[in-house]
């Protein structure tokens, strides 16, 4: 019998569905209508949680907030918290995961093989929001995954996971190509011309850079095309 579960996590939820197990709840992010919105990543609706009487809340530690947590857990409900900052932490992750929900015996899920890195990566900006501009260091599963498909992101060296760098401060760092993902900031080709004394603005994917889970093996494969693509040309 599959425990009843609700994931504030988008990209668990996913994963979840791949796996059969189908929550009791999800956040009107996870873009399953058929299944019960219960609120947002940051503004969930606790109340409607508890009153769902869930075997376990699936949270993460940058999607989702401590004091909603903490409101959770004093409710009496038992919490698994999901924390992914590179590739590598993803195999860990999903059988972290598996255990939590009782399905250790179906099989773990293995460490996702990380490819060579390329010889001659492309330089990518990646900007994630605007009003204030933020971006990516390597300290974060999305330049991870970048490096693995071939780019070198030029913030990856940043203190910061999520550096406020704007793209006029980005000259002494030559990116050859502004990748602007479809989320969490909705960036299309309206944006190009906020980037013209950047780079080229190329759209990318804003889950497959983001969600990890079920959908990295897919998601490494179409950014590794993506990137080859750009290295050879063709998008700029």
């Amino acid at each position: 019998m599959s425990p009843r579960v609700v994931s504030l996590v988008p990209s668990v939820t996913e994963t979840l569905l791949s796996w059969g197990v189908v929550p009791v709840g999800v956040t009107r992010f996870c873009e399953h209508p058929e299944l019960p919105a219960m609120g947002g990543t940051k503004n969930p609706d606790l109340g409607r949680i508890v009153d769902a009487r869930p075997d376990l809340v699936i949270l993460d530690r940058e999607e989702n907030r401590r004091p909603d947590a903490e409101a959770l857990a004093a409710a009496g409900l038992a919490l698994h918290v999901t924390h992914v900052r590179s590739l590598a932490d993803v195999g860990p992750a999903l059988g972290a995961l598996r255990e939590a929900l009782g399905l250790e015996g179906e099989g773990k899920d293995a460490a996702f093989p990380i490819p060579a890195p390329a010889q001659r990566p492309v330089r990518v900006y990646v900007p994630i929001w605007r009003r204030p501009w933020m971006s990516i260091s390597a300290a974060t599963y999305a330049s991870s995954l970048l490096e693995a498909a071939g780019a070198a992101n030029v913030l990856a060296g940043h203190p910061d996971p999520y550096p406020l760098v704007p793209p006029e401060q980005l000259g002494a760092l030559a990116p050859e190509v502004v990748l602007a993902p479809s989320e969490p900031y909705p960036f299309g080709a309206r944006h190009a011309p906020l980037f013209a004394g950047v780079a080229p603005m190329v759209p990318v994917d804003g889950k497959d850079l983001f969600w990890w889970g079920a959908r990295t093996p897919g998601a490494l494969t179409r950014l590794r095309e993506l990137v080859a693509t750009i290295g050879t040309g063709c998008l700029r």
